[in-house]
Formats: C-alpha cells, sequence, structure tokens
C-alpha cells in the first residue's frame, strides 16, 4: 500500500526562506568591505625623463594588488625627454570611467597653459589623483599655477640623493598606517618644497642635508571637488622596491580613491 503524504505549504516556505533570512542577517551585521567592492579602475600617466617607468609601472601594481583587486590603464607617450603633450588629453573626457588618475610623469619644459588646463580641470570638477616624485616638476617651466595648485606644493628643484629619514607629522593617518617612525628608505631626491598650497595637509616630513630646512615628502591635498595624494619620493628602483614605500603610495591611492 502507497501512502500519500501531503506537505503543509507554510511550513514549506519557511524551511525555504530560513537560510535567505539567515544570509540577510549576516549582512546586515558584517556589510561588504572594500576589497569586496568593484575593482578600482586606475588610469597611470607616466613616461618622460629620468625614470625607470615600466620598473615602476609594474612595482605600483603589485603594490597595490595586495590591498585590492584594481583594473590598470597605463598611457606611457612622449619618449624619454623633457617636454611633450599627450594625445590622451585631446578628449575632453579623458578621465571619464576611471576611479582614480596616477600621475608619475616628468615633462618639466611643456609650458601651455591651454593644455595644462585640459588636464587640472578634470581634476578640479572631482577626479581623484595620486602624483609622484616628478609629477611635481612635471610644467615647472609653466608661468600658471594651475598644476602647482592641483599637486598641492610648488617645487623646482631637489636636494642630492641620500638616505633620508622621514619624520611623520600626522601619524594616525590611514595612509601612514604600517610605517615605521624615523622611517629611513632607500637613497632618494628630496625634493625642495618652495610652497605648501592651503589645502594640503602634510604627513610627512624630511630634512635638508645642505640647508637642515624640513620639506614635506608625503601629503594629501583637496583640489576642488578632488582628493589628491603626493610624494616627491619616487626616483630610484630601489625606493620602488621598498615595502614600506610601496605600501605607503598604495594606500594614498585608496585614500585618494575613498576606499580608505
Amino acid at each position: 500500500m502507497i501512502q500519500k503524504h501531503s506537505s503543509n505549504p507554510f511550513s514549506l516556505n519557511r524551511l525555504l526562506l530560513a537560510p535567505i533570512l539567515f544570509v540577510a542577517a549576516i549582512l546586515a551585521f558584517f556589510p561588504l568591505s572594500a576589497s569586496a567592492k568593484k575593482p578600482l579602475r586606475v588610469l597611470l600617466i607616466t613616461g618622460g625623463c629620468c625614470h625607470n617607468y615600466p620598473f615602476q609601472t609594474k612595482a605600483l601594481q603589485d603594490a597595490l594588488g595586495k590591498l585590492t583587486t584594481a583594473n590598470w590603464t597605463v598611457v606611457n607617450e612622449g619618449g624619454t625627454g623633457t617636454k611633450a603633450e599627450i594625445n590622451l588629453y585631446e578628449n575632453k573626457d579623458w578621465a571619464k570611467g576611471y576611479d582614480v588618475v596616477v600621475h608619475n610623469e616628468c615633462f618639466a619644459d611643456t609650458q601651455d597653459s591651454s593644455y595644462i588646463k585640459k588636464i587640472t580641470s578634470a581634476h578640479y570638477k572631482g577626479v581623484p589623483a595620486v602624483v609622484i616624485h616628478c609629477a611635481m616638476h612635471t610644467y615647472r617651466s609653466a608661468k600658471t599655477d594651475d598644476w602647482r595648485q592641483f599637486l598641492g606644493v610648488t617645487s623646482r628643484r631637489h636636494d642630492h640623493q641620500s638616505r633620508y629619514p622621514v619624520k611623520k607629522t600626522n601619524p594616525k593617518h590611514f595612509i601612514l598606517e604600517g610605517m615605521p617612525e624615523n622611517w629611513v628608505g632607500p637613497k632618494d631626491e628630496l625634493y625642495i618644497i618652495e610652497k605648501v598650497w592651503p589645502q594640503t595637509q602634510v604627513l610627512a616630513t624630511s630634512v635638508s642635508e645642505r640647508d637642515a630646512k624640513e620639506h614635506p615628502v608625503l601629503w594629501t591635498n583637496k583640489y576642488g571637488k578632488a582628493r589628491v595624494f603626493g610624494t616627491t619620493f619616487g626616483h630610484s628602483d630601489e625606493m620602488f622596491s621598498d615595502p614600506v614605500y610601496l605600501n605607503a603610495v598604495a594606500r594614498g591611492l585608496l585614500w585618494a580613491a575613498g576606499r580608505d
């Protein structure tokens, strides 16, 4: 004899809903972290004089990869000289679709103010940025201050290479997490900072061995609606191999993109 059992539909629905409600409760108490968000869309502008840009590019990608997932677009144009205008900026929407732009280029003698304005205007409207080393001397021959205000500092020269101790001036900042007190990295150039712009917050400094003056080496800036993180270190392959430096830059990138 075959017995037929009729199931209670309300009991069945409760059984089906139980796992869903359990997952919903877990998510309510443990919201998704930054690493669970969509990959960061990073645009890297690099190239120009004086540095090993392919090596630096790979080092930046690897360092950020330890903290989050990212999709990189790399623009390395303009050759190895000190003067160039990159075709990318001819498109008024050149930064559209990116979460952050990294400037690691070195074109000191490019002076066209209208060309520079195409870059800074996108950032002023809210595109976050990271500016590294020779980005501070890029467009230094220009008469207008748009680029320098965007950077957050004004610099036109640097001291010799040495191992400069770093003093943290804002030690609790997200970007400096993991950096030792009075960290001394590999040999690198110390940039002479002539002016710190009003929206800049200095995170760390080093002292010149020539005149004993203190200069910012890591900082944040607010340019229009954009967050900007900057560092003047980054000349040598040794610096771009240093885990403390790379961690600070990667965290600076996360901070600029609002993932701190």
